[in-house]
């Protein structure tokens, strides 16, 4: 192998090197890893005439319509004895449609149209695969590739949904051009408004789209949107990769959300989870074909011990093939414009990032520790993304500070756009709790915001979903915690904890806007200072959705001073659409000392 990666060149490796020149000495990794993506593109044109066609699977898995209005069905199950098709169309009988045994663990099967012509199954009704193990159990499963699965009112399990609509929504707005300065307004469809609910895709389009573009956003990063049957799992135990979420309406009414910020001039990214699975598996993938592995590494390594879910074997032909289309069909299918990639440390590394301090020293980023088979997925994956979208933008969620994450894959990088600095609401959240106001060092905080590496974007936050989540609470609520319930009133007079939390609140965001990164994030609500924090309806509150929703009626209300801290907020991304600082070349920050600030 020794020999093979000398021989390896990185067309652009030595653009890298004049960035930073101390990665010279892992050059051989560099080499590598750039050798084994060269090599998996060569294996994609040699077997699938290349990672277009490969890409596009979700049009010949699963299910299918052909012209003719027969059904071709598709899986990959490679444990299997047998697989039935069963469902409302065939009154639930189980060995009726028995699948064909192909090659390579693939199994097919077409079902003629009805006498009248139109398709065997109905849209809008129910179906499910049957999977014989060679055990001899029989177990009932959805479709990995399902486009659409719901549950019923009283069910835990979601049902796999045939979704063929007759008039299917046509999108007709063009992608807006991609943005210069990304100006990111990160939500949550489900929590979008002010009433103790499950809110909608069609809430979000009619009631929060226009409040975003009102506050200058140009970039809405959509959260829990692929299928998870645990709400409180925030969309992070994804059960379900090609289905939208049914719990806030149809793909339809996903597809018109992101019709109408387009036509706003605002791109919309997906939070994509590639780098892990839920357990369940009468809904998810986990033991979809009755072994142990299937998309996912045998035990232990197919398990992450802290989330409690299953982990992908990205060695696998059929799991690129899966992860590559999911990508794929979300650009294509509902036209997102790029994704935000969560649990990208965990991707990286055996360990997980589980205990490691990540002090910075090079030798963490390489070697041993690394995953390569999951790296060079990335690689592959920004590779096809901006190859086939060259305005995709992707944003990279790692907390370990890998070197060239965002450099182009020519330079041996990952080939992300941005990643998220996720050291900044850290700080702010530490200096909140820990210093007296007299005590803060505009040097430190001017340190945290500028540390970031050269030539690699950044996306800065002062608080982002992870920061307003149980036992934590927005960064208002630190300021000024329950004077919020009873002080907030502009008819009377400005108490000093209010007065102090709403100019640091503002000046927080300001500074960090200003000095933090390429881009910056502000997640839903806390534009105006939501009060509280995020807790989902769960077992441990009665099922409550007290606290999952954002209420937007306190912005409404003029009396009340979260008015004044949405328009700051709106003044300040405007400012920015009219100066242009976050996409300005990195500047040096003169270090005031922290006596002058007193």
């Amino acid at each position: 192998m020794a020999d093979r990666e000398d021989n390896v060149t990185v067309p652009e490796f030595s653009s890298l090197l004049q960035m930073d020149p101390y990665l010279k000495t892992y050059e051989k990794d560099f080499k590598r890893r750039y050798d084994l993506l060269q090599k998996r593109l060569f294996e994609l044109e040699e077997a699938e005439g290349g990672f277009d066609q490969f890409t596009r699977s979700y049009k010949t898995f699963g299910v299918q319509r052909q012209p003719d209005n027969s059904l071709f069905f598709k899986e990959w199950a490679p444990a299997a004895e047998a697989l039935f098709l069963t469902g409302d169309f065939n009154g639930w009988d189980k060995f009726s449609h028995p699948y064909t045994k192909k090659d390579f663990g693939k199994w097919e099967l077409i079902l003629p149209p009805k006498h009248d012509k139109s398709p065997a199954v109905d849209h809008h009704t129910k179906l499910k695969v049957v999977v014989h193990t060679k055990e001899g159990e029989r177990l009932y499963r959805i479709s990995p590739w399902a486009k659409y699965v719901n549950r019923e009112e009283k069910s835990v399990i979601y049902d796999w949904v045939h979704w063929d609509p007759p008039q299917p929504y046509n999108q007709v707005h063009p992608r807006p051009a991609k943005p210069t300065s990304l100006r990111i307004y990160e939500a949550h469809v489900g929590i979008a408004s002010p009433e103790g609910k499950i809110a909608s895709y069609t809430n979000f389009t009619n009631n929060v789209l226009p409040r975003i573009k009102d506050l200058g956003y140009n970039c809405i990063q959509l959260m829990a949107v692929m299928e998870h049957a645990y709400y409180a799992s925030f969309g992070y135990q994804i059960t379900s990769f090609f289905a939208a979420s049914s719990r806030y309406g149809t793909p339809d009414e996903l597809k018109e959300l992101i019709d109408v910020a387009h036509s706003m001039g605002i791109v919309v990214l997906l939070d994509v989870v590639h780098s892990h699975a839920s357990k369940n598996t009468e809904d998810g993938l986990n033991h979809f074909d009755g072994s142990n592995s299937c998309y996912f590494h045998s035990p232990p390594r197919g398990e992450h011990k802290l989330w409690d879910s299953r982990l992908f074997n990205y060695s696998s032909w059929e799991v690129l093939r899966f992860l590559l289309s999911n990508l794929r069909w979300w650009m294509e299918e509902y036209r997102f414009d790029g994704f935000r990639f969560d649990g990208v440390t965990s991707m990286l590394y055996h360990h997980h990032g589980i205990g490691s301090g990540f002090s910075g020293d090079y030798s963490e980023y390489f070697g041993l520790q690394v995953d390569e088979d999951s790296l060079v997925y990335l690689m592959l994956a920004n590779h096809i993304l901006h190859t086939l979208y060259p305005d995709c933008i992707t944003v990279a969620e790692d907390v370990s500070g890998m070197p060239a994450l965002c450099r182009p894959v020519e330079e041996g990088g990952l080939g992300f756009d941005y990643r998220l600095a996720m050291a900044i609401p850290d700080k702010w959240i530490q200096i909140l709790k820990e210093l007296k106001d007299e005590d803060w060092n505009i040097g430190n905080i001017t340190h945290t915001l500028t540390n970031r590496r050269y030539g690699e974007k950044c996306i800065a936050y002062a608080e982002s979903h992870d920061q307003a989540l149980v036992g934590d609470k927005t960064l208002a609520f630190w300021l000024m915690d329950k004077e919020m319930y009873t002080n907030m009133s502009s008819l009377i007079p400005m108490n000093p904890i209010i007065n102090r939390g709403i100019q640091l609140h503002k000046m927080i965001r300001l500074i960090t806007h200003g000095l933090g990164g390429e881009g910056y994030l502000n997640f839903i609500g806390n534009e105006f200072g939501h009060p509280e924090w995020l807790d989902f309806p769960r077992e441990g509150n009665n099922q409550s959705y007290h606290y999952a929703r954002r209420q937007f009626n306190l912005v409404d209300m003029d009396h009340l001073r979260y008015c004044q801290l949405y328009a700051f907020d709106r003044d300040m991304n405007r400012t920015e659409d009219k100066y242009g600082w976050l996409a300005a070349p990195p500047q040096t920050v003169l270090g005031a000392p922290a006596a002058d600030l007193v």
